[in-house]
């Protein structure tokens, strides 16, 4: 049984809070709180066969990039959100002054092309080992029960500055690697762990017989990567058969690498300055004996 934050019997609100098995999510006579991952439904809506998108804040924010562009340039709509004591512990300012914990959103698309599509991001990474699981579970379980049966989920792949990013894919089943492999993407090198919601969720999809890949977009990791993005989004344009404008990731594109060359420029202007400074004090150095 998952492990939460709960206040204490008899201490009053301003307290330390224990630890004490979850419950269900509601208020007792007490007025006190109970918490747990849950998941609350904003639309019910009749789905053909869906498949699930999901990318979350990672290396390069590949993931968190790619399935919010999807989203909005389809214009996916409100579907549900999932809360977890797990995510983070402080709350967003939104829009006018208010506030709004931090959540996993899914927004759904009918595709007249075929399978209707779900897409899945987040704010955070659930914050512990516990929590990633947790968080996974209830993503799968709430996915089989809107009728998915295919799972791809997106990240980043550590890879070195100045080459062009590929997309590469892995999958815990044979018949849906090759499917995306065709679409693009090349097959993952041996012995690469995948961490966080992403890699969780493609091993827990296994176990529930549920068929799912993960598309990693390359990228050096050190900023948000619109271009490793835009990589992984031609590979799913092909493998979804689905047309997007990714005109305007051209200009974040431009933006992107107009930071990462004057990153560059002040690394090897330290270099430079690092250098000088150790030769003036070799300069200096006198020796006694």
């Amino acid at each position: 049984m998952p492990v939460v934050w709960r206040r204490s019997e008899d201490a009053p609100t301003s307290q330390v809070l224990t630890r004490r098995p979850a419950l269900k999510v509601q208020k007792n006579v007490e007025g006190e709180l109970n918490l747990e991952t849950f998941i609350k439904q904003r639309t019910k809506v009749m789905l053909n066969e869906p498949i699930l998108i999901a990318g979350f804040p990672g290396l390069g924010y590949v993931g968190k990039i790619t399935v919010a562009y999807m989203s909005r340039q389809l214009g996916a709509k409100r579907l549900a959100e999932l809360y977890s004591p797990y995510f983070p512990y402080h709350v967003i300012t939104t829009r006018g002054g208010g506030i709004r914990l931090p959540r996993a959103q899914f927004h759904f698309f009918k595709n007249p092309k075929g399978h209707d599509l779900v897409f899945c991001t987040s704010d955070s990474q659930a914050q512990s080992l516990e929590g990633q699981f947790e968080v996974v579970e209830k993503l799968l379980n709430y996915s089989k029960s809107i009728g998915v049966k295919t799972i791809i989920t997106i990240g980043g792949y550590s890879s070195k500055a100045g080459q062009q990013p590929k997309a590469v894919c892995i999958a815990n089943d044979r018949k849906l690697l090759n499917r995306v492999l065709s679409a693009g993407a090349e097959a993952s090198p041996f012995g690469n762990p995948i961490v966080g919601l992403s890699g969780v969720t493609l091993g827990l999809a296994e176990l529930m017989n549920i068929e799912a890949a993960c598309i990693l977009g390359e990228t050096i990791g050190h900023l948000p990567d619109p271009e490793s993005a835009k990589q992984v989004l031609t590979v799913l344009e092909h493998f979804l058969d689905i047309s997007l404008d990714l005109g305007p990731l051209d200009k974040e594109i431009e933006k992107a690498m107009g930071v990462f060359k004057r990153m560059e420029d002040v690394q090897k202007e330290m270099e430079g300055f690092t250098k000088e400074t150790l030769e003036k004090e070799a300069r200096k150095m006198t020796y006694i004996s």
